[in-house]
């Protein structure tokens, strides 16, 4: 295997791993919430704290990892976000929770712009949307882990400990990281045609503009106002699943662990068809720019298909397993749309780029998912499937008009 395939799957397991972090407190919610007596707007508050911080953070860890290095950055920040998942083991509350999801956002933040930065320097243009679609299969698969790993630990050992053991992984994979990571220009392993490869499709990718430059761009700011309203559909599902289930489709603890990491397989279903759906048009002679809009589209008009009636019908089998198809959709959109920065901009401005980019769809996320607490604590979940349904193809038509082409900015 190539290494730059190898890098794709290191990059997979951290995904992985940060998605575990991130989604063990829904999966715990409902005990810890019983315990402790937080109520619905309460976890709206705890849910967007995590997305406000996780915004702020993406913003500066963008720059810090195009100056301090991809492997540095990462491994610093791997360590940072452990650590915070293990301290949840010591919350007592709506305050504690609420500070310890803040340092939490802030610290994995820069899971996606480091891997985003990884993959510009490792890959061809024509295989980045699949190696994209590789390391985000972590987040589904990551999610798919959490609800039997935590209700197995819970019953076990307890709630406690469902955050100390995903915590403790992440400072494996640092080691990991550490000694298998290097820059294409330095790896030890890499065969010359390879090498080869790589450094002559980053030939005349390397820019030092800064950002009044970045500024100048259309395209960054298109991007960016695309992403805003995308970023809630994925984190209601990641955050709300269980309690919805629960709460609507009278599931009991041993359901949730059976069936609720099915939407997620769904959705690195969906991240792989993406990927490799824009891949092959590339290949197959479509323009950048086609084949990435081509499938941006598909994939939010799919989302709006599966998640209205998931909510109107009486069938809790028929709700997750449309649930499970907008998940599924969600991920082709997302597979495409996160390549974008590595489209747009040089590999030595991806991260900066890519912190902006995740930011605001962290912060609209943030706000959406406030609203949607007290949304659901005062009429229900109606309203908030139904708006669902709407952010993709808001966001892909916005992308339309605000990005007319996808290609490689000029300084």
């Amino acid at each position: 295997m190539a290494i730059r395939w190898r890098i794709a799957i290191l990059l997979a397991v951290i995904t992985t791993i940060n998605y575990i972090d991130r989604s063990v407190f829904g999966v715990v919610a409902p005990v810890v919430r019983g315990e402790f007596d937080i109520n619905d707007a309460d976890y709206g508050l705890i849910t967007s704290g995590f997305l406000l911080a996780y915004g702020i953070g993406q913003l500066i860890s963008g720059p810090l990892i195009d100056r301090l290095g991809t492997k540095r950055a990462f491994s610093y920040a791997a360590i940072f976000w452990s650590l915070a998942t293990i301290l949840h083991a010591l919350g007592r509350g709506l305050w504690s929770f609420f500070t310890l999801r803040i340092i939490l956002g802030l610290a994995e933040a820069a899971n996606f712009p480091a891997a985003s930065k990884a993959v510009s320097q490792w890959f061809p243009a024509n295989e980045r949307s699949t190696a994209v679609a590789i390391f985000m299969l972590g987040a589904g698969l990551g999610a798919i882990i959490t609800p039997p790993l935590t209700v197995w630990t819970m019953e076990s050992l307890g709630w406690q400990w469902a955050f100390i053991i995903p915590g403790s992984m992440g400072l494996v994979w640092v080691v990991l990281w550490q000694r298998w990571y290097h820059s294409p220009e330095a790896h030890p392993s890499i065969e010359p045609a390879e090498q080869a490869l790589i450094l002559e499709n980053r030939s005349g990718q390397q820019s030092r503009a800064g950002w009044c430059a970045l500024l100048s761009h259309r395209e960054f700011w298109g991007i960016l106002i695309a992403r805003v309203v995308s970023d809630f559909p994925f984190y209601f599902f990641l955050f709300w699943l269980p309690q919805y289930l629960i709460d609507v489709r009278g599931f009991d603890l041993r359901a949730i662990a059976l069936f609720a990491w099915l939407p997620w397989v769904a959705a690195d279903l969906g991240a792989l068809v993406g990927g490799s759906l824009s891949s092959s048009l590339v290949t197959r002679g479509q323009s950048i720019d086609r084949a990435r809009k081509t499938v941006i589209w598909l994939g939010a008009v799919l989302v709006a298909v599966a998640v209205v009636p998931a909510y109107y019908t009486d069938s809790s089998a028929l709700a997750l397993a449309l649930i499970c198809f907008g998940l599924f959709a969600i991920q082709i959109k997302g597979a495409v749309f996160f390549t974008l920065p590595t489209d747009l901009f040089p590999a030595d401005r991806v991260a900066t780029v890519w912190g902006v980019f995740g930011a605001v769809g962290s912060l609209g996320g943030s706000l959406l998912g406030l609203l949607a607490g007290f949304m659901i604590q005062g009429a229900g979940y109606e309203s908030v499937f139904l708006m669902i349904a709407s952010l993709h193809l808001i966001s892909a038509l916005l992308l339309q008009i605000f990005v007319p082409k996808i290609a490689m900015v000029a300084d």
